[in-house]
Formats: C-alpha cells, structure tokens, sequence
C-alpha cells in the first residue's frame, strides 16, 4: 500500500501549482520525527510476519458457511426494491420521501415488538433459531442485584444505566468500600461516553422530557451540519469530574477516559488542559488520547500556522512518549489539515511518508482527505489533479475491503463527485468497478451517502454516455439503488434531446407499463430491451408535481414536429399532464405550459380538445404566446 503515497507524491511534485519545493526535498525534511523512535518495533512486526504458514489438516466451517456459499450465487434483482421492504408489500416506496417515511415506520415497529419483547421475557423463552441469534432473544434491562456491592455497580455498567451506576458508585463510597480500578475506567468511559446521560434503550417509550427535547430538535433546521444542534455538550462539574477529582490515584486511563469524552461533547479546552494536567503528573499519553486532541486542534486554534503547529508538537510529543500512533491518528491529522487551506497541501505529503515508513497501509478515509486536500474550492482541477485521483484508483483496482476508519464510508461519494465535477466518464467506471468488488457496497455508508453515490453516477452518464447506455444503467439501479431526483430527470431529458430520441419522452413521463395501450409507433426505432425494467418514471416517482420539470418535458416535445405517430403519443402524453393539473387545482398553470400542451393537441388534430385549453387560458387569465 506504500505505492498510492509514490504515485501521489509524483503527481504533486509534476504539478508546481502546489508545491514551490522538491517533493523529495518534503519529504526528506520532516517536521516530526516519528520513524526514528519506532522503525524498530515495524521491523520486528515485519520479521514476525515471515514466520512459517502451517497448514491445518482439517478445514473447520462456521455454522453459516453454508449459507454464505448459496448467497453468493444470487444476483441482485435490479427490479426489486431494497431488501428492507421485501417482507410487507405494502411497503413498496415509489420516492425517496416513501423510503425515508416506510423505513421510519419499519424501524418504529419494530422497536415496538423489541420493547414488548423485553418487557415480557417470560413469553419469549424458546429459541428455534439455528445458529442461535441473539438479537431474536428478550435482553437483559431489569436489575437483579440490589444490595450495595461492586458486582451491582458492573451489572448497571453492563446495562448502560449511567444514573443508577453513580448512585451504586457513591453508596459504595458512603458505605467505605473501595471499588477496584478496572470498574472504575469502565464507569468513567460509560459516563464519558453518553455526557453524563442515561441514555435512549431501544424500544423504550419517550418520556416527556424526551419529546420536549425531540420537539426542539425538530425545529433545528434539518441537514448534516445541524447534527452538532443534535449533541449533548460537557457541563461544568458533572459526575464524571467529580468521581475523577475524588479518586486517590489517577492514571492514564482515567485522563484518556474524560479527554475523549470532552472532545466528543465538545469541551475542546478542557480536554486539553487536562492533558497539561496529565503531563504535569508525569504520566504518559496513550494513543486514543493524541487521537482525540488531533482531532480538536481546529477548534481550538483559529490560524491556519497556529493549528499545524500544534499538530506538530502532538505528533513530536508522541515520539518522545514512545507511543505508536496508528491509523486513526493520521487519519486524524489529516482531517483537521483539510481546515489549514494551502498548508494541507504543502504537509499532506508528509504524512503518507510517515505512514509509509511506519508501515501502516492507508483507508479510504486516508484516500478521502488526500482528495478533498488537493480538489477543495478548485473550479478547474485540471488534468494533473485528475491523475492523482486515476493514480488511487489504479492501486485500489480489484481490492476488497473494510472498514477501518468512520470516515471510510465518504470516499465513493467523493470520489464520484470529483469524476462527475470533471465530466471524467471513465474514472466514473473505475469508481463503481471498485465499488462492485466484493462487499464493497457496504461502505457506501447509509441512505442518504448511498444516494449522494448513485446520483452522482447516474448524473454523469446522463452527461457523458450514450443514451441506450444510460438506459441500461436506468433499469439496473432505479428503483432498487436510487430514487432519482428532479435534477437527475432532467439530465436525463436533456440526454433524451442531445440523442436526438425525443420520441421516448412519453415513456420516461409515464414508463412503458402505463404505456402499453398504446404501444410505440412501428415507425419509430426504439430498443426496448431496457423499457421492461423502467419501472420508475417522472409520474411514479412523485415528480409530476415539479413544475420546472413538467415545463422542461413539455417545450421538448413542442419544439419541434415529428411524424403523425411520434405526435399522437406527444398528445397524449400532454393530456396526461393536463390532468394531472386538473387533479391538483392548487397548481398554477403557466402560459408556457398552457401553449406547449395546446400546439401538442394541434399537431395530433386534436380540435376540440385544443379548443378547451384557449378557454383555459381564459379561465387562468393567461394569454397564449
């Protein structure tokens, strides 16, 4: 994997726009000297790593070995829709509003029989399931241990009540027992983790609290920056301070557990005043700890120079710890880099050298911040810029993977960005070539990153690809992968117009099962080995309502004449929108609209229905161009 850092550093130093300096100068002038201290320990990872293979003479299976062999000879149905909704066919969502509002319902039901599961464990004792699945099964929520003892306060720590842990954790204090230290790393990291809150069990009914504060959140404005809206801050003085101040000896872990937990909540001074704390203590740093401080540097330094400085002395302070960073902590520096605007570019390529030199291969998420370092706020990336991204892809090519880092699941999404920025069809395809090796689909992350992908994609084959091409990719990913929106019809009408095969524009407003009374003209040469499968179009997927869309559907079909069939279906196709409008008298109709349906009608010798739109025009106060 040291070979992207190769091809990257060599694209970079050929381009003079990024770096004033000899790549292999960067490189060899390292600000932080992390090789020095830790070349010896990744060698003798390396040496461990060439010990004899022995052989088993039995191959053992695992229960589901079976059953991972049958999957892997099905395909995915490209007509079907996603798995989740495969059980009720009710839930059959048409828009991506249906799939956000049926998979919420899906969810809800099923937290609800989770609840009634876990409320009645004595009615759910039988397990029929082989091998046995322990989700299917009732949880342990209910305390058994009620007598003051540490096994009580590791139960209330085993069921995440962090309320009833510290009220267990004090009445041991009061009562003159002394709680071990492990107990204690794990009720700090259990308050750390959840601020301090007990938090939200599956399936428990919301208390009014609880609503008060959804109802609050849903008055936030909604999107992926909102989220920090959605975060529980760090008080002053809560529990997870007081028990640290009253223990008699701190270590490390104590500090690593409250410096990650106010960083996660948001106490990015704090966290690191306590890490002064900890250094004026004369204790060492683990790993998690640098990892987290990495990670708020932006927050905590407002100049670009100030902030890499600061990453610097973490970095420099971690050699001296004699603590190995791993992947999370380049990751780390990487990600707040990309807040540092041209110092991310000049500092970037340091890191992969570290990381070549201490032997640790990248993640997507590496790959990720290295193309959003070098394509951020670009308005022309150029060709150089596009071989660092074709370079990556090229190492990548054929490579299963896994998830190692969060931030692994935005690399697709941003990758196809970047090709459908550029208009680069073919590392378009590289893209989803990757994406379709192996399970690699899983790391498109949830819906709404999935979405962003597959959008993208369809995007740039309806800017770049041939018409029957982009068909084809239209019946495989639609509905099954992606709900198009308004913007992705109308690239694919403008790809319709480009082909100059306007003659499909009823089948796309309407789709070819709805169609099928009237069949295509004999005349009119259509492929319709991909129109079985075009199951959603304009009309099922909710559209139809659009009227920047509709309009746009409409001024293609009346801008020019075509034969009397090809203008028979025009006709009615523009009766269908009419009452769709008709349907919805909230709907204002414009004159364009009204004129482009009333030329339709004309040109299919459709009179008198054509006679009834000029009184449209009357009755909407309008008047025809």
């Amino acid at each position: 994997m040291a070979a992207p850092c190769r091809h990257v550093g060599h694209h970079i130093q050929k381009n003079g726009r990024f770096l004033r300096v000899n790549i292999n100068q960067l490189f060899a002038c390292r600000s932080f000297g992390l090789t020095s201290a830790l070349q010896q320990q990744a060698t003798d990872l390396h040496k461990e790593s060439k010990e004899a293979i022995v052989i088993p003479r039995k191959k053992s299976w695992n229960k589901e070995a079976v059953l991972e062999a049958l999957a892997s000879t099905v395909q995915r149905d490209p007509t079907a829709y996603p798995y989740q909704f495969q059980d009720d066919s009710y839930l059959s969502p048409r828009t991506s509003i249906e799939f956000k509002l049926f998979s919420l319902s899906q969810e809800s039901g099923r937290a609800a029989a989770k609840y009634f599961v876990n409320s009645n464990p004595k009615l759910f004792t039988k397990d029929f399931a082989e091998p046995h699945i322990p989700c299917l099964m009732p949880e342990t929520v209910a305390l058994r241990l009620e007598e003051v003892s540490q096994e009580a306060l590791e139960e209330r720590i085993s069921l995440r009540k962090v309320s009833a842990a510290v009220e267990m954790y004090d009445q041991l204090l009061q009562s003159g027992t002394a709680v071990s230290m492990e107990t204690t790393h794990k009720l700090l990291d259990l308050i750390c983790l959840y601020c301090d809150r007990d938090p939200v069990q599956e399936g428990t009914p919301q208390t009014e609290d609880r609503e008060e504060e959804e109802e609050d959140r849903r008055r936030k404005p909604v999107g992926r920056q909102a989220m920090d809206f959605l975060k529980c801050t760090w008080k002053e003085n809560n529990n997870a301070e007081r028990i640290f101040n009253l223990l008699p000896e701190r270590d490390a872990r104590c500090y690593s557990a409250l410096i990650r937990g106010m960083v996660k909540h948001g106490a990015y001074a704090k966290a690191f005043n306590l890490y002064e704390d900890l250094l004026n203590n004369r204790l060492s740093a683990d790993v998690h700890i640098f990892n987290a401080l990495i990670s708020a540097v932006p927050d905590v330094r407002k100049k670009n120079n100030e902030r890499w400085d600061l990453i610097a002395e973490l970095l420099n302070q971690m050699n001296e710890q004699k603590v190995r960073p791993n992947l999370l902590t380049f990751n780390s520096v990487l990600k707040a880099l990309r807040q540092c605007s041209f110092l991310a570019k000049t500092f970037s390529p340091q890191i992969l050298n570290e990381m070549k030199a201490l032997g640790i291969a990248p993640s997507l998420a590496t790959y990720e911040h290295i193309l959003t370092v070098f394509f951020y706020k670009s308005a022309s990336s150029g060709p150089s810029n596009m071989a660092i991204l074709q370079d990556v892809l090229m190492e990548l090519e054929g490579t299963s993977f896994t998830c190692q880092d969060p931030n692994d699941v935005l690399f697709f999404a941003t990758a196809m960005k970047l090709c459908l920025d550029n208009k680069d069809l073919e590392l378009g395809y590289k893209v989803h070539s990757l994406v379709e090796v192996g399970e690699n689909w899983r790391l498109l992350g949830d819906s709404y990153q999935q979405a962003l992908y597959y959008g993208r994609f369809f995007n740039l084959l309806c800017l770049m690809e041939h018409i029957d091409v982009v068909l084809k990719w239209y019946s495989r990913i639609v509905p099954s992968l992606l709900y198009p929106n308004p913007q992705g019809m109308k690239n694919l009408l403008q790809a319709l117009d480009t082909d100059s095969r306007l003659d499909l524009l009823p089948i796309i407003w309407k789709g070819p099962t709805h169609t099928a009374r009237s069949a295509p003209p004999a005349s009119v040469s259509i492929n319709m080995v991909h129109f079985p499968l075009l199951s959603a179009d304009i009309k099922s997927l909710g559209h139809d309502n659009k009227v920047d869309l509709v309009e746009e559907l409409l001024s293609l079909m009346a801008r020019d004449e075509h034969s009397a069939e090809v203008q028979e279906s025009f006709a009615a196709c523009a009766l269908d929108v009419k009452s769709v409008f008709d349907e919805r008298p909230k709907k204002e109709w414009s004159t364009s609209s009204l004129s482009h349906i009333s030329i339709l009608l004309l040109r299919a010798n459709k009179l008198q229905k054509a006679w009834d739109m000029l009184q449209l025009f009357k009755d909407k106060n309008r008047v025809p161009s």
